[in-house]
């Protein structure tokens, strides 16, 4: 007499679905996984430690005195002193605007006369004394041009302003007539995209002013 709980030999296997099948298959990736990793371990902890680098290959050992101060870098030696100021010596107060020498706002001054930093390859200014907005006036002793820019509020968004400053505290020391028509075609070479150019140009007129009275 059968045994009427065994099971029917002529009865199909349960159909599996999809969910059991995910749920199978993700059971054994999560074991062969953790099965993987005591192997991984071991071998990152027997792996030899790659050589110290020397350097990148193609860049060049150059000296540059900024503000003062001696800097030994390794550069490309396509590097524009931009660049150089920004990335490598992280002098971040030099900004990158149009990359192209069009807006002046990456201005420093080198040997004291004002230049377009982008424009300007770094390996060329060896020995050169290279100013920016940095080691122009310390917090506690502003320039006097950028102390002028606060009091006359001669600035918005200020990415344009170190390039400004920089370009008005070069224009001092150059031939420039009296009037304020000739203060704008000198500093035509800096755009200020806020527009803030009248109180750019009262800023640089007051301390052109304080200068000849204290002559």
């Amino acid at each position: 007499m059968p045994d009427p709980e065994a099971p029917d030999q002529n009865e199909s296997p349960p159909a599996l679905t999809r969910r059991d099948f995910l749920s199978h298959a993700g059971t054994a990736g999560l074991a062969g996984l953790a099965a993987s990793l005591p192997l991984v371990a071991a071998a990152t902890e027997i792996a030899p430690a790659p050589p110290e680098a020397h350097g990148i290959p193609g860049t060049v050992p150059i000296a540059l005195r900024i503000n003062g101060t001696r800097y030994n870098v390794q550069i490309d030696p396509r590097a524009t002193l931009l660049d150089t100021l920004r990335e490598t010596v992280r002098l971040t107060g030099t900004k990158k605007g149009c990359d192209h020498g069009q807006c002046g706002a990456c201005t420093v001054h080198i040997n004291g006369r004002r230049m377009n930093s982008c424009l300007c390859f770094a390996a060329m200014y060896q020995g050169d004394e290279i100013t920016t907005i940095e080691g122009l006036g310390p917090p506690e002793n502003l320039h006097p041009v950028q102390a002028a820019f606060v009091s006359h509020d001669a600035y918005q968004c200020g990415y344009c302003t170190s390039g400004q400053i920089m370009s008005a505290a070069a224009l001092l020391k150059e031939p420039c007539g009296p009037d304020d028509a000739d203060v704008k075609e000198c500093m035509s070479g800096n755009i200020c995209r806020c527009g803030a150019y009248p109180n750019i140009v009262a800023a640089i007129q007051s301390v052109r002013q304080n200068k000849e009275k204290s002559a």
